[in-house]
């Protein structure tokens, strides 16, 4: 599962990079095109669904609970909040300094307050993001942080079920009666059924649904082959199509991750693929500073090389990721559990 997640974070910032690829072949006359081998932005689907997973998952023992809620909450807060307020700490300082590297104009204090808070807001661009940009799908994730805290305020057997009627509540919704005011238009897109499938392969591998290694191999097969017939059919990436293609080749590859019959000892490349897993956040945070920082090297360096750059823009943005995920996540998440008591 964390070789996947890992998997996820480089793919997009495989997306990302190539972005700033074209951008320095177009000012040094190189040719570059980019790579439509797979949807990229698919790792956010990926990553929707092994959230679902997760939750109900590593939660298991809070089903129930009188304390469960409050317990859920304060993890979910102690491991998401300090990283992300760190990236939009500094990608607001970075505008303020070097107003020209970013791709937006100045935020206003509602925007900025928005993104802190997790609540979505119009940008100066006119989409519903906030500030650090990439944090849109960490707005979704808190919608099914609070969703599932309210849950486990309920009696167990009804947690899961609420939280399902009430993301499937919002989608049909926006799908029905909208477009809604944000945030509900927003809340009400098709991917955050993603989560629903997540949290529907973590109550088969509860109930004993086990895949054998050929099986798994099939299963994984044909979520890689989604993807790249996906990748060719035009409009893919629309809402429901993309929920269609996307959120059904990450539910394969979760299935096939999370349903081993048995656990192997796992591979050398798999361990050090855990490795970058265990540190997905910090490089889904970390790597766009990174590309962004060394295309401008680049360009004043006069580089001109897109295939150099954009190798040693995702190297760097991996060694990166895994010292921000040792130096100040982990400790930061650790001393946030002990001031929140979870």
């Amino acid at each position: 599962m964390q070789a996947l997640r890992a998997a996820a974070a480089f793919m997009v910032a495989v997306h990302h990079v190539q972005y700033d690829a074209i951008a320095l072949a177009a000012r040094s006359g190189a040719s570059f095109s980019p790579s439509l081998l797979l949807p990229w932005m698919a790792g956010v689907d990926i990553f929707f669904v092994v959230s679902g997973f997760i939750m109900v998952h590593a939660s298991a023992d809070l089903f129930g609970r009188a304390d469960g809620a409050r317990l859920f909450l304060q993890r979910r807060l102690a491991r998401i909040v300090p990283l992300y307020w760190a990236a939009t700490t500094l990608f607001l300082l970075v505008g303020l300094v070097l107003p020209g590297a970013l791709n937006s104009g100045a935020p206003d204090l509602a925007q900025i307050a928005g993104s802190y808070l997790f609540w979505p807001t119009v940008s100066t661009i006119g989409l519903v993001q906030p500030v650090y940009s990439l944090g849109w799908t960490l707005n979704y994730e808190m919608l099914f942080y609070a969703l599932f805290t309210l849950g486990l305020l309920l009696p167990r057997a009804w947690t899961l079920p609420a939280i399902i009627l009430a993301l499937a509540g919002l989608v049909a919704g926006e799908t029905l009666a909208g477009p809604l005011a944000v945030p509900l238009r927003f809340w009400g897109q098709p991917i955050v059924l993603e989560f629903v499938a997540g949290m529907g392969i973590a109550l088969l591998w509860r109930r004993g649904f086990r895949l054998g290694l050929a099986s798994r191999v099939v299963v994984a097969a044909l979520g890689v082959a989604l993807l790249l017939v996906a990748a060719q059919v035009p409009g893919s990436d629309a809402p429901w199509a993309a929920l269609a293609w996307r959120g059904s080749a990450a539910a394969l590859l979760v299935l096939a991750a999370a349903c081993g019959k048995r656990r192997e000892a796992p591979s050398t490349p798999v361990r050090w693929l855990a490795l970058v897993g265990d540190a997905s956040y910090a490089l889904y945070l970390v790597h766009p500073f990174v590309i962004r920082g060394l295309r401008e090297l680049f360009q004043r360096l006069g580089i001109g090389s897109p295939l150099l750059f954009i190798i040693l823009a995702l190297s760097g943005a991996i060694v990166a990721a895994l010292l921000v995920h040792r130096a100040f996540e982990k400790p930061a998440t650790r001393f946030m559990r002990r001031k929140l008591g979870a």
